[in-house]
């Protein structure tokens, strides 16, 4: 026996209550509905190259080729914006999701779950543990830097040259300098973690995608 389209409706926001994700549905424009599958294809492609370039080659080869304070230069500009790309890009990937945008990201439970999990972790990379380790990384330089030339007198004295005075020129590591190795750690142990469980949610939707493709 046939089902009309009233109970089908009906079925369809029992089954989604959220904001009569049905009626939406139906009222979406069609012209939008053809334009969302190539942006979505594009954006996400982009989201996924970024995330393993930077996370894989562009790091690695950075921290190989390059004096440690080049390579703090070079991270503490760069990663702020892969950040904010990565987040922008993951909101770009959720908006145009096909056929109907947000609305299909809610009709599709392990859809959603993977755009969450992304998410929160991306977000937390912004604007907590990003900025932290970043912070952190410039401040452990700072800490261990010694002046170019060292005179003599200074040496003939036990004066400390770094910042603040806190790092022997003996080569000693100063309590300072073992706090601040210590935050950064966790810091950046975290920031790692958050951008891989990032990566593999980010895999983990591809997958779905592309098992829905027809070639």
């Amino acid at each position: 026996m046939g089902i009309d389209m009233s109970e089908r409706l009906s079925i369809h926001t029992k089954i989604y209550p959220l904001s009569r994700i049905g009626v939406a549905m139906s009222t979406f424009p069609d012209y939008v509905a053809a334009v969302l599958p190539p942006v979505h294809l594009l954006a996400y492609s982009t989201l996924l190259g970024t995330e393993l370039y930077q996370t894989f080659v562009m790091t690695k080869v950075s921290y190989q080729a390059l004096p440690r304070s080049a390579f703090t230069t070079l991270q503490k500009r760069v990663f702020p914006i892969y950040f904010q790309s990565q987040s922008i890009l993951l909101l770009i990937v959720a908006a145009t999701f096909p056929p109907r945008g947000p609305l299909s990201v809610l009709a599709e439970k392990s859809d959603w779950i993977a755009f969450a999990v992304a998410g929160v972790t991306a977000g937390f990379n912004l604007v907590v543990f990003g900025p932290r380790t970043k912070d952190l990384m410039v401040e452990r330089v700072h800490q261990g830097k010694y002046p170019q030339i060292l005179s003599n007198s200074l040496i003939a004295d036990g004066r400390q040259a770094t910042r603040d005075g806190k790092a022997q020129l003996n080569g000693a590591i100063s309590d300072d300098m073992k706090v601040l190795n210590r935050a950064f750690s966790r810091a950046h142990a975290m920031s790692i973690h958050l951008n891989l469980i990032t990566i593999g949610a980010t895999l983990w939707y591809g997958w779905r995608l592309a098992s829905k493709l027809q070639l």
